[in-house]
């Protein structure tokens, strides 16, 4: 049998053609334990998960202006005609029906021709882009020349469940995957000790749809939003008892994975079970990072004061903004962040009340977490997002309420790579209708995603021999937000 030799890093081993020996075995072996170490190692220094999921995306991408994502959820739907979008019309026109020439629209309760409600709030101009906000968003008013201030957002739910859906899946029916689903499964972790995507509520009501709003629908299970709690303990159960060390609960973590590993050689189409094995993975390396990431102690009273941490009514929404800020820094894909969570912003009754406490609750926190980003030089490589599912309509409802308006609504975004200071769109004379410049669901989500380096129609996932993405190829980015 004839032989040959392989080079060897400048030495030369012989090769025999025909069947391997155990030297050819353990060579080719050794090689590849080195290659696996190799592997290891640039993952933890995020020189392999800083790329693009190369099974997500094709070639071609945008070229990445954010790093990551934070997501301020107004849950509910504010109202843009009392915060961002003041039309002297309603005024006028304060307890007459809608005039001539402005389309009906349907609502919750049908078409309404409830007389028009005016707003109690003062509008000033700030900035030197001299964009006028309402007296309940003073703190978020001064930095209105880093923000981009949407005002022809359309969307296609009228209830809660449906619309606080397609905000966060693209789809006012469930079962798709949230936005920041996709996120993580198109840039994978740039922190392998720390989830991709957060979720954090400011109260113990859940959203319409609960999880659904970070789950993965169809995607395997290892992209869903992880939920941090609010209070002193964000993570439950993150530290093992104090009688377990680190090399038994190493010990025993090994053997349940080994386990697992056995049960899916023969059911490697059970996508579930690979990501319990991947959440236990995660779950370790977050025993050791996690508790410096969401250790709130370790900020200055300065930074407490400005987020508002020792105000009851700044608390819980200010220690989210805050948290969401640390794990930017520290890699975190996408973090989203629910104000009034269980619909708290939907004011049919009492709109005064409910939007001057609401406001009061957020509004320092979000001017907190833009300055700081801005002061330590990660707004140029954060996206934040600030919207609800809809806006309210110019009409009464109860009297002293707004009801739901998917037809034109505000939202508003900074950082990343967005060109601040500026107004885009236009809704009617009144704020019922988007009527220039309309920008639907799913052109926002396909402008987060290019910002983020994603191409909204290349980011794909196989489902049932289909490629589905998130916009469902309706969504363009929106160039103009872009600076």
């Amino acid at each position: 049998m004839s032989t040959e030799r392989i080079e060897n890093g400048g030495s030369s081993i012989p090769h025999r053609v025909g069947a391997p020996t155990r030297r050819d075995f353990l060579f080719r072996a050794g090689g590849g334990f080195g290659g696996l170490a190799l592997m290891d190692l640039l993952a933890r220094d995020n020189v392999l998960s800083a790329a693009p999921n190369a099974a997500a995306t094709k070639a071609g991408q945008p070229r990445p202006r954010a790093k990551s994502a934070i997501f301020l959820f107004m849950d509910g739907g504010p109202s843009h005609l009392d915060l961002f979008d003041p039309k002297p019309a309603i005024q006028k026109l304060a307890g007459k029906p809608l005039p001539q020439g402005i389309e009906r629209a349907f609502t919750p309760m049908g078409v309404s021709d409830n007389p028009i409600l005016p707003t109690k709030r003062t509008f000033r101009r700030y900035g030197k882009s001299g964009i006028p906000v309402s007296d309940w968003m003073p703190h978020v008013a001064e930095h209105v020349d880093d923000i981009a201030v949407i005002r022809s957002c359309w969307a296609d739910g009228l209830n809660h469940v449906g619309s606080v859906c397609q905000m966060n899946t693209g789809s006012i029916l469930a079962g798709r995957p949230s936005l920041g689903s996709w996120i993580s499964y198109g840039l994978g972790r740039a922190n392998e000790d720390l989830p991709a995507f957060v979720v954090m509520l400011d109260r113990p009501s859940e959203p319409p749809g609960g999880p659904r709003n970070w789950g993965t629908g169809f995607m395997s299970a290892n992209y869903q939003g992880t939920q941090f709690r609010d209070g002193p303990t964000p993570i439950f159960h993150l530290n093992p008892p104090a009688d377990i060390g680190a090399e038994q609960q190493r010990g025993k973590l090994d053997l349940l994975l080994e386990l697992n590993r056995l049960h899916a050689v023969d059911r490697s189409h059970q996508r579930e079970l690979d990501a319990r094995i991947e959440s236990y993975e995660l779950a370790y390396r977050m025993q050791s990072a996690a508790p410096e990431a969401v250790d709130l102690s370790r900020e200055t009273a300065k930074t407490r004061e400005l987020y508002g941490l020792d105000e009851k009514e700044t608390t819980a929404f200010g220690r989210s903004c805050l948290m969401a800020r640390r794990l930017v820094e520290r890699g975190v894909r996408f973090v989203q962040l629910y104000s009034g969570s269980g619909s708290a912003w939907d004011a049919h009754a009492k709109i005064e009340k409910n939007h001057s406490g609401l406001c009061r609750s957020c509004d320092k926190p979000i001017a907190a977490l833009l300055g700081d980003l801005k002061t330590r030089g990660l707004l140029a490589e954060t996206l934040v997002i600030w919207g609800g599912e809809f806006g309210r309509t110019p009409m009464s409802e109860k009297g002293d309420g707004r009801d739901h308006n998917p037809y034109g609504f505000t939202m508003w975004m900074a950082g990343g790579g967005v060109k601040g200071g500026r107004i885009l769109g236009k809704t009617d004379d009144v704020g019922l209708h988007a009527v220039e410049d309309r920008i639907h669901v799913h052109d926002l989500h396909a402008t987060i995603l290019h910002i983020l380096g994603l191409d909204p129609e290349q980011l794909t996932f196989v489902n049932g021999g289909r490629e589905e993405n998130l916009t469902m190829n309706l969504g363009r980015p929106v160039a103009r937000l872009l600076g």
